[in-house]
C-alpha cells in the first residue's frame, strides 16, 4: 500500500502507467471516473480535478455544477483488463467544493464519517460482503437477453456448472487488484453464482466491493455474456443478495458474544425498516424477500437461512454476524454507514436483543408469523418508512436524502436483468 502523493506519482513513472482512473460513485453506488495522464497527477493531489456534478445523479444542480476530485493514494490498484504496455491504475478520490470543503454528497466520505463515530466510541467494525448474480446470455446483436448461461444448481460443477471459467478469471483479476477472494460457487438459479471476499474495515470493504462490480461486469463481457446484479432477474428463481457478515472489534478483538455485540445487532434490528429503502433500492427489491432464503421478518437465530439475522456456524476470530435482507443494488458506503450509525446507537442505549426465532419461517402458518415484525413489503413502504424516520434524518446529509428519496419515488418499472 502506497501511502502519499509523493511514492504514488514515484510508483507511476516506474511502472509504465500511462492512465490514471480518478473514481467515486453517486449517491445510488454507480461507478464514475474520469482519466487523466500522469502529467497531470500531481496536480489532481495538489489541487484536483474538476467535473461537472450537475450531470452526476444526485449531485449539485447547474447552479452550482464544479467540484473536484482528490485522489486518496492508498485506493491505488491496476486494472488488470487493461493493457500490460501503457498500464492504467485507479484511484478512489475525495470529492471537493471549490473552496476545499467536503462535498456532503459525497457517499464514501459519509462512510467515512460513520467509521469515525465507532472508533470514538471505542470499537471497530469489519465488513465481509457475500454476492450473488447471474450471467445471462447475449443476442445475436450482443445484447444481453433473459437467457440464462448455464441451468446448473447450487454448488454443481461443470460442465453442468458453465460459470466455473468465469469466476476463476474473475478472482485472478481480483487478486491483481489486491482484492482477496474467499470462495466461489454456482448459486441455486440457473446461470446464478456467488464469490466471497475477505474481512477487512468498512471503508475498504466497500471500495472493494465497488471495484468486484466492475470486474464481474467487464469479465462477462470479455466472455461474450453479461453480469446481472438485479434482485430478482428471473421471477420464479432465487433472487441476488449481498449478505453482508460483519464483526464487532475492540483493540482488533473480535467482540463476538460480547453484551455490546448483542447491543450492535440489536440497533441494527431496531432501524432495520428505516433502513431498508437503502438496502433494498429496486422495486424488485421486494419480490426477492419472503422467499429462497430471502428474509421477510425482523428475526434472529443461529445457523437459520429463513432470518434477517443469522449467526453462522463458527469458532473464534472466524465469528460473525449476517445481516441478509440487503442486495446488490445498494451504495455499498451508505448501507454500511448506516449499518453502523445502527449499530452504534444500540451500543449506546444497550439495546435488548430479542429472543431468538428457532422456526423455519418459509414453513411457518400466519398464527406463528402474525405476530413478527415484517421488513417494508415494497419500495414505496420502504421510502415512506426512511422518510419519517429521525433516525436517517440525523445521519445522512439532509440533501442526500431528499435526492436518493425523490429519484426512488420517481423510478418506474425497470428491465430485471
Amino acid at each position: 500500500m502506497l501511502n502519499s502523493a509523493s511514492e504514488v506519482i514515484r510508483f507511476i513513472d516506474e511502472n509504465d502507467v500511462k492512465f490514471i482512473r480518478l473514481t467515486f460513485c453517486d449517491i445510488f453506488g454507480i461507478q464514475k471516473n474520469i482519466s487523466i495522464m500522469p502529467s497531470e497527477l500531481e496536480r489532481a493531489f495538489k489541487y484536483g480535478i474538476s467535473f461537472d456534478a450537475s450531470a452526476v445523479s444526485g449531485f449539485n444542480d447547474i447552479t452550482e455544477s464544479d467540484l473536484f476530485l482528490f485522489p486518496e493514494p492508498q485506493t491505488l490498484a491496476f486494472l488488470p483488463w487493461r493493457p500490460s504496455h501503457g498500464r492504467v491504475v485507479r484511484l478512489f478520490c475525495t470529492i471537493k467544493y471549490p473552496d476545499g470543503r467536503l462535498f456532503e454528497g459525497d457517499s464514501r466520505n459519509i462512510l467515512k464519517n460513520a467509521v469515525k463515530v465507532i472508533e470514538q466510541a471505542g470499537f471497530g467494525c469489519d465488513i465481509e460482503p457475500e454476492c450473488e448474480f447471474y450471467l445471462f446470455k447475449n443476442d445475436e446483436d450482443g445484447n444481453p437477453n433473459e437467457v440464462p448461461f448455464d441451468n446448473a444448481t447450487y454448488m454443481d460443477i461443470a460442465p453442468k456448472d458453465k460459470g466455473e471459467n468465469v469466476r476463476r478469471e474473475i478472482c485472478l483479476m481480483l487478486e491483481a487488484m489486491g482484492i482477496t477472494p474467499k470462495k466461489s460457487h454456482h448459486e441455486q438459479g440457473p446461470g446464478q453464482n456467488e464469490i466471497d471476499f475477505k474481512y477487512s474495515d468498512a471503508l475498504m470493504a466497500a471500495d472493494n466491493f465497488i471495484a468486484f462490480k466492475t470486474v464481474v461486469n467487464t469479465v462477462a463481457a470479455q466472455n461474450g455474456i453479461y453480469a446481472s446484479f438485479m434482485p430478482k432477474p428471473i421471477p420464479d428463481k432465487a433472487g441476488n443478495g449481498l449478505h453482508i457478515n460483519y464483526s464487532l472489534t475492540k483493540n482488533g478483538k473480535n467482540l463476538f458474544g460480547s453484551n455490546e455485540n448483542q447491543y450492535f445487532t440489536a440497533g441494527i434490528m431496531n432501524r432495520i425498516a428505516e433502513m431498508t429503502a437503502f438496502f433494498n433500492p429496486m422495486h424488485t427489491s421486494y419480490e426477492r424477500l419472503g422467499s429462497f432464503e430471502a428474509p421477510r421478518y425482523v428475526t434472529w437465530s443461529c445457523q437459520n437461512r429463513s432470518q434477517l439475522v443469522r449467526i453462522p456456524a463458527s469458532s473464534d476470530e472466524y465469528s460473525r454476524t449476517e445481516l441478509r435482507s440487503p442486495d446488490p443494488m445498494l451504495n455499498p458506503y451508505l448501507a454500511f454507514a448506516l449499518l453502523i450509525y445502527a449499530g452504534v446507537e444500540g451500543i449506546k442505549n444497550k439495546e435488548t436483543l430479542c429472543e431468538p426465532t428457532n422456526i423455519n419461517l418459509f414453513a411457518a402458518d400466519d398464527k406463528t408469523t402474525k405476530s413478527l415484525k415484517q421488513l417494508p413489503s415494497s419500495l414505496v413502504d420502504a421510502i415512506g418508512e426512511a422518510e419519517k424516520s429521525e433516525f436517517i434524518n440525523k445521519t445522512l446529509p439532509k440533501k442526500t436524502i431528499e435526492c436518493y428519496l425523490k429519484t426512488k419515488k420517481q423510478m418506474k418499472s425497470i428491465p430485471r436483468i
